[in-house]
């Protein structure tokens, strides 16, 4: 008799077959927006900084690393994360619910929990290796506007790793809400949308 699968040979298996479904789904769209859109925006700030139009805050013109804090913090932290989390999190295994696919899933001998860790590495490499580049192509947009790219450098390494835990991070809570929650995208945007912005403005410690 021929021993059962490990738990990570298994997820590694359910990993390989997951990346190639989510970089050829309907969401794959959806991301692509996600990550094309900032990198529209960047190229618009930086056509206006040739034009000369940036703003102009206390004598001088806004440089180019205080903008690109500015849209990590407003784009990417504050909702590309947030929502790249939630639509592919809670559909980890809630999509295998509706679609009555996760009885194959079952059946196979491998440990269950090789399924849901299998498919939340598979999001995890499909959503880093996107969106890392397109924070990459944005920094160079951006940052020369008025900046060093070398000075700049650390920032850019230090917000790589912000998103990268932050897209870890919410994936794990949501692929979590939609394994055990009926209706996880209406929980997961009332919780990413609802919540987060409301502890937003609960001043200082408390």
């Amino acid at each position: 008799m021929s021993a059962r699968p490990t738990l990570f040979s298994s997820a590694l298996r359910v990993f390989d077959f997951s990346l190639g479904q989510m970089l050829w789904s309907r969401r794959s769209v959806f991301l692509g927006l996600l990550v094309g859109a900032p990198i529209v925006l960047a190229v618009v700030v930086r056509i206006f900084a040739i034009a000369g139009w940036l703003p102009i805050v206390n004598g001088s013109q806004v440089g180019g690393p205080a903008l690109f804090g500015v849209l990590m913090w407003l784009l990417f932290v504050r909702f590309v994360v947030p929502v790249l989390g939630v639509f592919y999190g809670t559909s980890l295994m809630a999509d295998e619910v509706d679609d009555k696919t996760i009885t194959y899933l079952f059946t196979r001998p491998v440990p269950r929990a090789s399924v849901l860790l299998g498919k939340y590495l598979a999001y995890l490499a499909c959503v880093v290796l996107l969106l890392l580049p397109s924070i990459i192509i944005i920094f160079f947009l951006v940052v020369p506007i008025g900046g060093s790219i070398g000075q700049a450098f650390p920032q850019l390494a230090a917000d790589l790793g912000m998103v990268a835990v932050g897209v870890a991070a919410y994936g794990a809570v949501f692929a979590f809400v939609g394994a055990w929650l009926k209706r996880p995208l209406i929980v997961g945007l009332v919780f990413a949308f609802g919540w987060e912005q409301t502890v937003l403005l609960i001043p200082g410690y408390l």
